[in-house]
């Protein structure tokens, strides 16, 4: 069976990176009838923060990415001890007691002598009162994973065939010195226990994919299937990451972007096929493909969700947004005619708040002085109310017959004295909505 997970840190608000993130191994395992798992790795007990837990939660039921089960990785520490101490057994495990600064000397000194900066596997040189030694005067050391320096590949879904030389990654740290455990082997132990089939992430992660693979050989598991998809960019190619506090999804919510709007520029944005909007989950899942998705850096511009969310709205019937409309203050009775007038007419559910104002309260007119004889003579013509969706047509005509006006010269002073706008809603639907002219009629 088809098995995916997204495994977010509760360290912070999920963002539009993150999304695309869970967004695709969502649609595989749906695609494929198999099981998704939210995966929460909370593993560093300072940072992560329950608060994030929930919001991750909201954040991903708001968009209807719902998971088949929860795993902690705060409750699988055991596990990733037991696996330490089997690489351990095996040789594979060592531990390392550079500080920072050394490190970093010996990644100059590296770089300077035109060689790539890998740990130079010096600890693996130390005696055992050698380590009791530097243990007793820096504390506990990194644990590391002895890489095997041979060739590392695989078939990525998106990025076609990888081949990295191990000889040119560093050796990774598994466990801190202070004893919690990293990504690295979380991640390896729980996808290889949970029967992970299938890991889509970003592509800052191909080198570690590749360690990875080897830890889970060293560990008797199956590698999944690995895709690494591009990288969001601003729409002018700069990097997100200083932007991503603005896009969050709980901002991207208060902002009144849609769901569906999001998700479907989400699931197409960086492939070969347009983005289009779609009506429903079903459509998105029978539509996505992951190997259609390029390696090329994908440009996110936040501008392009609104469009998407106005011809979502468009598309809803009132009691789908029954409460948005009372909330803006409409009547029950005029919710039906008042959304058949707003839907075409808004960005977001937000809009409908202005529209019942002028609906209410009417607008501050504008009548060019040429137009002032014509508007005053128009408003004298105007039928008793209460007024229905013909009257708009009754009163033109009349207006027309009148003054001999036609076309735009008559339509739009009228839409600019009655609305203060130069453009809008059809006036035939707007009319009868307008309550100072029918309080006045």
């Amino acid at each position: 069976m088809t098995t995916t997970r997204f495994a977010p840190s509760p360290t912070g608000y999920i963002h539009v990176g993150n999304l695309r993130t869970a967004l695709m191994n969502y649609l595989i395992a749906r695609k494929a009838g198999g099981t998704f798992i939210l995966r929460i790795d909370d593993t560093d007990p300072e940072r992560s923060k329950e608060e994030y837990v929930d919001a991750i939660k909201q954040d991903l039921e708001w968009l209807g990415l719902h998971w088949n089960r929860v795993e902690r990785q705060s409750e699988r520490l055991d596990r990733y001890a037991e696996a330490a101490d089997k690489l351990r057994a095996m040789g594979r495990f060592y531990e390392a007691f550079e500080t920072p600064t050394e490190l970093d000397l010996k990644r100059k000194k590296q770089l300077n002598m035109g060689k790539p900066p890998v740990y130079d596997r010096a600890a693996l040189s130390l005696s055992q009162p050698e380590k009791d030694a530097l243990r007793a005067e820096r504390g506990n050391g990194v644990w590391r994973f002895k890489l095997d320096h041979e060739r590392i590949e695989w078939a990525d879904g998106i990025l076609g065939d990888i081949s990295i030389d191990a000889a040119s990654v560093s050796d990774p740290v598994l466990i801190r010195g202070d004893g919690q455990v990293l990504y690295t082997i979380a991640s390896v132990v729980d996808d290889t226990e949970m029967g992970v089939t299938d890991v889509v992430r970003g592509s800052d992660h191909v080198t570690n994919t590749a360690t990875q693979i080897q830890i889970i050989e060293a560990l008797g598991g199956n590698c999944p299937r690995f895709a690494h998809h591009s990288l969001l960019t601003g729409p002018q190619g700069e990097a997100l990451s200083k932007r991503l506090g603005t896009l969050a999804l709980r901002d991207l919510r208060e902002q009144g972007v849609q769901p569906m709007a999001l998700l479907s520029l989400m699931a197409r944005l960086g492939s070969s096929d347009p983005v289009e909007l779609r009506a429903d989950m079903a459509e998105l899942i029978d539509g996505f493909d992951v190997t259609r998705f390029g390696a090329a850096p994908t440009k996110f511009d936040v501008q392009d969700l609104f469009p998407l969310t106005a011809k979502h709205l468009q598309s809803l019937p009132l009691a789908d947004v029954a409460d948005a409309v009372a909330a803006a203050g409409v009547p029950a009775d005029l919710a039906a005619p008042f959304w058949t007038m707003a839907r075409e007419n808004i960005t977001t559910l937000a809009d409908l708040k202005g529209w019942w104002e002028l609906c209410r309260d009417g607008a501050e007119p504008l009548i060019a002085d040429e137009d002032r004889a014509f508007i005053a003579q128009a408003i004298e013509l105007l039928p008793e109310g209460p007024y229905d969706g013909d009257t708009w047509g009754i009163w033109t005509k009349a207006v027309k017959e009148t003054t001999g006006r036609k076309g735009k010269g008559l339509f739009m002073p009228l839409r600019k004295a009655l609305t203060g706008m130069e453009r809008g809603p059809e006036m035939a639907t707007l009319l009868p909505l307008l309550q100072v002219i029918r309080a006045r009629a």
